[in-house]
């Protein structure tokens, strides 16, 4: 889980739950037909087409800028990955406090934050210009052959797997735009193909870093460039991991992130 706060992480590489999750992980052949997303889905199943009803999101068959929602979505897990831990500034996954504009190039800038319930993140600060386009990132995860264990596999089949499994997992997704909700928001899964990276030693998510491949899965929204002025982004969901994956309890991962940010003339 690219956001399913990294400590989670570190602390499920180095405990006992790790054998009882490598065991489920290991069964998993990906999609799951009982899963959350999919009883999210046929809950908004009557819902218009995103296209129609989401004017400020770029639809998810769409290309944008040369890129599908896939491709967009790897460029992501390649830029988040490659930054360091140790820096002045810290990783978009551990503090939503990294000015947006930090990293960022080109017409599309990345958002990511940690997976925290109320939590307040105050760009405002930091003026976008006109044009730019968000690439939001909500609840998502990636495995690759980077990652420690339970996370890793050097195969694209194995990613896939894991990704798929821990995304399966994301139910109550929502997402407003200065108070207008995005309609349909399940249909924006995205999946991507494996990739490769680059990641600096120690990284996000292990204590060695190096080239690697990966797989990621989850809901990403394509951003139009908003107007000027200030604008509020409010999204968030959880993660709910059944009993008997992360231990013998279901373990709910609440994520409620409120962005805020300025938009330039």
């Amino acid at each position: 889980m690219k956001d399913l706060l990294p400590l989670l992480k570190r602390t499920l590489q180095t405990s006992v739950i790790v054998t009882s999750l490598a065991t489920a992980l290991a069964g998993c052949g990906g999609g799951d037909s009982g899963n959350a997303a999919t009883a999210s889905t046929s809950a908004l199943s009557a819902a218009p087409p995103a296209a129609s009803v989401n004017p400020q999101v770029i639809p998810h068959n769409a290309a944008y800028r040369g890129k599908t929602y896939s491709q967009w979505e790897v460029s992501f897990w390649q830029w988040a990955l490659a930054l360091p831990i140790n820096g002045p500034l810290p990783h978009p996954f551990n503090d939503c406090t990294r000015p947006i504009s930090a990293g960022q190039s080109g017409n599309v800038w990345y958002w990511s934050a940690p997976d925290i319930p109320n939590e307040l993140c105050d760009q405002s600060a930091t003026v976008i210009p006109a044009g730019t386009s968000i690439f939001l990132s909500t609840l998502d995860d990636e495995a690759s052959s980077l990652d420690a264990p339970p996370f890793n596999d050097p195969t694209a089949a194995g990613q896939l797997a894991i990704a798929q499994q821990f995304a399966n997992y994301i139910q109550d997704l929502f997402v407003t735009i200065d108070g207008v909700p995005v309609h349909d928001v399940t249909a924006y899964r995205t999946t991507t193909a494996q990739f490769t990276f680059n990641a600096p030693t120690p990284w996000i998510f292990n204590t060695t870093g190096g080239s690697g491949t990966g797989v990621g899965d989850g809901y990403f929204f394509m951003l139009k460039p908003l107007p000027p002025g200030p604008h509020t982004i409010h999204y968030g969901g959880r993660f709910h991991i059944p009993a008997g994956v992360l231990g013998p309890d279901v373990v709910d991962i609440v994520k409620d992130t409120t962005l805020m940010i300025t938009v330039g003339p």
